[in-house]
C-alpha cells in the first residue's frame, strides 16, 4: 500500500530544487509533515462495480471464476445459480447495473465531516480496472460507463470545500493479466483476473483488454499504470495517494518515476506530500508504514497508517454484511493515535450510491465523540507511555488480522497522549466510579501535576501521586459510555 498526502510547509531547501527518480533523491522530503501527524483519522470506502453483486467480498470480480476456489466456490457457485455461467456472463456485464442513481457527493462529504474526518475520499481504483473518475486512458470510467459521473472530482470538490483533505487510492498494480504462456498456472496469483480459457478475460478485445488489463506489459506499465496516477494527480490534485498490495510487482524505477512527478506536482503547488506503503515495496525514507486491518502494540518511532474497515468481513458492501459495534471502532483509533498512527477507516457504500444507515450511525457516534472530546486525539503526540490495562494484542501485522478482530479492550484499559502541558488518559468504556483508578505510568515520571479534570464534565476530581503512579480517587465524574477523556495539567 502506497499513500501519499499533501499538506503545506514545504521547506525553503525542496522549493529550489527538483525531485529525480531515486530514492536518494526522493528521500529529501518529508515523509511525515506535522499536518499528517496532526489528522489522525480519515475515511476511504471500497465502492464500484463489485459492488452489485454484494456477494461476500470485494474479490468477486476474481473468485467468480474459480469452481473450485476460495470458499469451495462459494461465489462461482452464487454466480453461475445467479447470472448464468462466467463464460456468458462476464464482470463487465455488471457494469451498466452499476447506476449509482442516488449519489450525492455533498451528502457523503457532510457525514465525512460529521464523523470527524480530517480526510477523505474514494477507492480510485480497484483491482478489477475499472475507474471511478473521468478518463481518458480507459473506457472502462465512471463517467463514460455505468454511473456517467465523475465520482472522483464531485467528491474531490465537496471534501476540499469542507477543509479536509482529498484521498484517493489505487490498487490497480494486480490488474495486468501477467500469465500469457504460462502454461499449467492454477492460482494466478500475481493478477487478478485468472487466465482461464474460455472466460472473457481470455480473449482479446480491444475494448475488453483495457478492464481485464490484456495490455503488453511495456506499454501498460507507462499508459495505464502510470498513466492513470499522472492523470488523477493532474486533474484532481489529491492530497492523499495510498496503493494497495502487488507494488512489489511494479518495477522499481516506475516506482520511482510515480514518486518523482508526484512530489514534484506537489512543490509546485507549495504542497508537502507524505508517502505510505503496505508492505516493503518502498523504503521508509521515502514513505509511513501502513498495518492492513493491524496495528502495533508498540509505540511508533516514526509515524504509521492503519487502514480498517467497518465490519468483521468484506470491504465492500454485501447482503450479509456484518458491523462492529461503534465503540470498537473508536477504541481501534484511540488505540492506534496513542502510539503514533492514523487510522484510515473503510466504508461499504450500496451499488445505488447510498450508505446503509447502520454504517451512518457508526460514523456519528464517533463524530459526535470527537467533537466532545477531540483535543485527546487530533494534533497529539507520544507521551512516555501509550498505555497500561489488561488487553493483550498480537503483533502488528495482516498475518493476525483475525486475532485482531478478536481484540475486546475494557474500562481497564488506559490509553495516553499528550499536547502541550497536558497528558491525556483515556479509558477504553466506562470506568467505575465506584473505585479508585490508577494509572501506573505516572510512577515513571517526575511530573509536577497541577490539576485533574474529567472532559465534559466540571465536576473536581479528587487525586493524588503515590509511589505506584497517580491515583483518581472513587466518586470521580463518569461522563461517556464508549471511553472517557482525563485531562492531566502539569
Amino acid at each position: 500500500m502506497l499513500v501519499v498526502l499533501f499538506g503545506c510547509g514545504t521547506t525553503s531547501s525542496e522549493q529550489t530544487s527538483s525531485y529525480e527518480d531515486s530514492w536518494e533523491s526522493l528521500a529529501k522530503h518529508n515523509e511525515e509533515p506535522d499536518w499528517f501527524k496532526n489528522a489522525k483519522f480519515g475515511i476511504y470506502f471500497h465502492w464500484g462495480v463489485y459492488s452489485v453483486p454484494a456477494f461476500k467480498t470485494e474479490w468477486y470480480p476474481r473468485h467468480m471464476h474459480f469452481e473450485h476456489g476460495w470458499s469451495d466456490g462459494l461465489v462461482y457457485k452464487h454466480h453461475l445459480k445467479t447470472y448464468g455461467h462466467p463464460s456468458e456472463f462476464g464482470y463487465h456485464d455488471f457494469v451498466p447495473m452499476f447506476k449509482a442513481e442516488h449519489f450525492d457527493a455533498s451528502q457523503w462529504a457532510d457525514l465525512f465531516e460529521k464523523a470527524g474526518a480530517r480526510f477523505a475520499g474514494p477507492v480510485a481504483e480497484h483491482h478489477d480496472g475499472f475507474s471511478m473518475w473521468d478518463s481518458e486512458i480507459t473506457p472502462w470510467n465512471a463517467m463514460n460507463k455505468g454511473p456517467h459521473q465523475d465520482i472522483t472530482g464531485e467528491l474531490g470538490k465537496e471534501i476540499k470545500a469542507r477543509g479536509m483533505k482529498f484521498i484517493t487510492t489505487f490498487h490497480h498494480a494486480r490488474n495486468l493479466q501477467r500469465y500469457w504462456g504460462k502454461e499449467g498456472e492454477k492460482n494466478f496469483e500475481n493478477s487478478h483476473y485468472p487466465l482461464i480459457e474460455g472466460m472473457p478475460q481470455s480473449k482479446h478485445d480491444p475494448e475488453l483488454d483495457y478492464l481485464y488489463g490484456n495490455i503488453p506489459e511495456e506499454k501498460w506499465l507507462e499508459e495505464v499504470w502510470f498513466g492513470k496516477l499522472k492523470e488523477v494527480i493532474d486533474k484532481y490534485q489529491p492530497d492523499i495517494i495510498w496503493f494497495d498490495s502487488w507494488l512489489d510487482q511494479i518495477p522499481e524505477s516506475y516506482r520511482q518515476k510515480f514518486c518523482a512527478y508526484y512530489l514534484n506536482e506537489a512543490q509546485k503547488q507549495d504542497k508537502e506530500v507524505v508517502i505510505v506503503r503496505k508492505q516493503d515495496d518502498l523504503p521508509l525514507t521515502v514513505s509511513v508504514d501502513d498495518l492492513e486491518k493491524s496495528r502495533k502494540n508498540k509505540m511508533g518511532e516514526k509515524v504509521w497508517m492503519t487502514d480498517e474497515t467497518l465490519s468483521t468481513g468484506s470491504w465492500c458492501y454485501t447482503e450479509d454484511l456484518v458491523l462492529k459495534p461503534a465503540a470498537d471502532v473508536l477504541h481501534v483509533l484511540i488505540d492506534i493515535v496513542s502510539k503514533n498512527g492514523v487510522l484510515l477507516l473503510n466504508i461499504s457504500p450500496k451499488s445505488d450510491g447510498t450508505i446503509p444507515n447502520g454504517q451512518q450511525q457508526i460514523l456519528l457516534s464517533m463524530g459526535d465523540w470527537l467533537k466532545k472530546y477531540g483535543e485527546a486525539i487530533y494534533d497529539t503526540r507520544l507521551w512516555i507511555s501509550y498505555g497500561e490495562g489488561p488487553t493483550v494484542q498480537p503483533e502488528g501485522h495482516f498475518n493476525n488480522h483475525q486475532d485482531f478482530l478478536n481484540v475486546k479492550y475494557s474500562e481497564k484499559d488506559i490509553r495516553y497522549t499528550m499536547k502541550n502541558d497536558v497528558v491525556y488518559a483515556t479509558t477504553l468504556g466506562s470506568p467505575n466510579a465506584e473505585e479508585s483508578l490508577l494509572m501506573k505510568a505516572f510512577a515513571k515520571t517526575n511530573l509536577k501535576i497541577k490539576n485533574v479534570s474529567v472532559l465534559g464534565s466540571e465536576q473536581d476530581v479528587v487525586w493524588k501521586m503515590t509511589t505506584e503512579g497517580l491515583q483518581i480517587e472513587r466518586g470521580f465524574p463518569v461522563v461517556d459510555d464508549m471511553a472517557q477523556v482525563f485531562k492531566i495539567q502539569f
